[in-house]
């Protein structure tokens, strides 16, 4: 089964917003490899607008000269990614993702490009044109460059399944679609068909849908369409973002699970906003080491897809050290069935049992401003055990107690 466990990788949108590079890719690939593969990281995600020659920045230029072929099925921006000269697309650079172990994913946004439409370019294999399957009343609110389709027109499935079948001969492992996950209801004929494109191209395709928060009454048709789907809207280095989703985490984590999964979105970790020549502290996370231990914690327990938001060239030693702990990372495997024990407004606790039945994991976070001694009663494991390692410490427990500063995590792999 496609997205077995929880898919775990980079993306390029918190370092380098629409103006990520072949080479900022080729790095952050590099470094994968060599520091992260063996722990679980495997995909390499090139996000928003790899089609835009001017993007420089989080912004969005409206109405640019976009790169796409005689299809209106964009291409990548030569200058940006010079392998892809010669209309070679994104072939060279995910047989170089692949040459190194990994796998290669890219972002898209719902729809056709307006200029294709404008344009009345034909839809490869189809009968049809884009302007004909166009629906310039459905626009993203945020990003100029697309129109929705007219989904029950026959052509939509047709252009679709057109840019599907460019991505497999690519060798995309994985497609971010955009401008969709909280659309509903006037796009859940479009997430119909997109996945249905995806499963049909010929290629096993992670299909991710963005951005949050999806519409919790649609849980099920989103582990029926999609791999992954975004709970939240975009998720930054800010501790109030962190704590609100707890709420999230609680109300979603029943509906993860094999080739479904909840998505609580990047990890803000690192070097963050790298596409700005001056940024104050270089881009670093403004969240604290408390703080990253507390969200990595909270994404495992609820099995939420990994996605690493920093230039990890740069990931100093904590960094590597976090995302390379492999007890903790071992909960998104091995456990199922997870969910909260109890939540105040200063503290939290969950229990997550293991698939082998020989024991489970049990996280406390401090959600409050202050240090804070958290005790989980045994009562809640409903069984005796007789042992326990925190994690993050790598020591041996006789009780499941931690003293934690402000916004910390503990978590514990508890043996029966």
């Amino acid at each position: 089964m496609l997205a077995q466990n929880p898919p775990m990788g980079w993306n390029s949108w918190d370092c380098y917003g629409a103006a990520v590079t072949e080479a900022d890719v080729r790095r952050n690939a590099e470094y994968m490899a060599a520091h992260l593969k063996a722990h679980g990281w495997e995909y390499v995600v090139v996000d928003i607008q790899w089609y835009q020659p001017t993007a420089d920045s989080h912004e969005y230029a409206p109405f640019s000269d976009e790169r796409m072929d005689a299809y209106g099925r964009f291409l990548p921006a030569e200058n940006r990614f010079p392998s892809a000269a010669g209309d070679a697309g994104f072939k060279p650079l995910a047989d170089y993702i692949h040459s190194l172990g990994l796998k290669f994913g890219i972002h898209i946004m719902r729809g056709m490009p307006r200029v294709a439409a404008h344009r009345h370019l034909p839809i490869f294999g189809s009968a049809y044109s884009c302007d004909q399957v166009a629906n310039p009343n459905s626009i993203c609110a945020w990003n100029p460059d697309m129109y929705g389709l007219k989904c029950d027109h026959p052509g939509a499935r047709d252009y679709y399944d057109s840019i599907f079948r460019l991505y497999a001969e690519w060798g995309v492992d994985f497609v971010k679609c955009d401008d969709i996950a909280r659309e509903y209801p006037h796009c859940q004929r479009e997430i119909e068909l997109i996945s249905q494109a995806c499963r049909g191209c010929g290629r096993e395709i992670v299909l991710s849908l963005s951005p949050g928060p999806a519409p919790l009454e649609r849980a099920e048709h989103l582990k029926k369409y999609a791999n992954m789907w975004r709970i939240t809207d975009d998720f930054w280095d800010d501790w109030r973002l962190l704590k609100a989703m707890f709420e999230r985490a609680e109300k979603w984590c029943v509906h993860a699970g094999p080739g479904h999964w909840p998505d609580a979105d990047m990890l803000p970790v690192g070097a963050l906003r790298q596409c700005y020549e001056q940024h104050p502290d270089g881009g670093w996370t403004k969240f604290t080491p408390a703080e990253q231990r507390t969200m990595l914690t909270l994404w495992c327990m609820m099995r939420s897809p990994l996605m690493i938001g920093g230039e990890m060239s740069k990931n100093d030693e904590f960094t590597r050290a976090l995302l390379t702990n492999a007890a903790v990372l071992a909960i998104e495997r091995e456990s199922w069935c997870a969910h909260p024990l109890y939540t105040t407004d200063e503290e939290c606790a969950w229990i997550a049992p293991r698939k082998d039945g020989a024991g489970c994991y049990v996280a406390a976070f401090n959600l409050s401003g202050k240090a804070r001694k958290i005790a989980v009663d045994p009562v809640y494991i409903e069984r005796g055990y007789r042992s326990a390692t925190e994690l993050w410490s790598g020591k041996p427990a006789r009780h499941l107690t931690a003293k934690l500063p402000a916004h910390d995590a503990a978590v514990w792999r508890v043996e029966f």
